[in-house]
């Protein structure tokens, strides 16, 4: 593998980024919104506004109703929805506008077996790891089954985002579980999720599996793909579209995302 290169969102040159990607995909939590909360309405707009300019591409763990309620509420029909493509669990689900509805065009289920073999490692573990919380101290399903992927929430599904940043600031725990669980399911991928969150998929089925399809639909080269993330670390989640080739950008938050996108649509409105 070459060198992986991170590029700080304040660091980059959006007028040469511009005339040289023909694609750019985005995580979600944290990224292009808080935890499991809608978009802001300054994001959706210039979100929205992005995809008039070029074809944009959103890439999360989580399942697709919450791209239903944090990105496709928010953005009505203030988007170019032809311009725009869905993939969550990390890729192993892809949805498109077909006209008149958001359609799914693939999905990558696990089998029964090896979902039932998750759910008993993550509950096992997590409770070894005494980061199997009461009920009453965590909000909302800690164990969700979406089909192509399970994951594990210490905190609960609907937990705050401040409650969520504070419980594990320097990923440790969650490292942890993850590398417990990996040894459990040598036949799966399992790795570090959100803030709180342990995912669990199908064998090489990470971001960078995810750009390769991306790249594939709409037929423009990895390198020419873009991808906005706040977990560019080696352990997070966003960094293996860095290593598949994509131009990886480092952000912080929701703040500097918005920061991206219209210092991009500012390189658009000067062609």
């Amino acid at each position: 593998m070459g060198a992986v290169t991170i590029h700080r969102w304040d660091e980059v040159d959006y007028a040469w980024l511009e005339s040289h990607i023909g694609a750019i995909g985005f995580d979600l939590d944290t990224t292009l919104a808080k935890s499991k909360t809608p978009m802001t309405p300054q994001m959706a707009e210039a979100f929205s506004e992005l995809t008039h300019h070029i074809p944009c591409a959103v890439v999360s763990g989580g399942k697709y109703e919450l791209f239903s309620r944090q990105i496709i509420a928010r953005i009505g029909d203030m988007a170019d929805r032809r311009n725009l493509h869905f993939m969550p669990t990390s890729g192993t689900r892809y949805y498109a506008w077909n006209g008149d509805d958001w359609e799914c065009r693939y999905a990558h289920d696990l089998s029964e077996r090896d979902r039932d073999a998750a759910i008993e490692s993550l509950t096992r573990h997590a409770k070894e790891q005494g980061l199997w919380l009461p009920d009453d101290r965590i909000w909302g399903d800690r164990l969700e089954d979406r089909g192509s992927q399970i994951t594990f929430s210490a905190l609960g599904q609907l937990a705050p985002v401040e409650a969520k940043e504070a419980w594990d600031p320097d990923r440790r725990k969650k490292n942890r579980l993850a590398a417990a669980v990996a040894a459990d399911l040598p036949q799966l991928t399992v790795r570090s999720g959100g803030s709180t969150s342990v995912d669990v998929v199908a064998r090489g089925i990470d971001k960078s599996y995810a750009i390769r399809e991306l790249s594939g639909i709409l037929g423009v080269d990895i390198p020419r793909i873009a991808f906005v993330g706040d977990r560019m670390d080696p352990d997070g989640n966003d960094y293996p579209t860095a290593v598949a080739g994509a131009y990886a950008i480092h952000v912080s938050g929701p703040d500097d995302t918005l920061r991206v996108i219209r210092n991009l649509l500012n390189v658009f409105s000067h062609r």
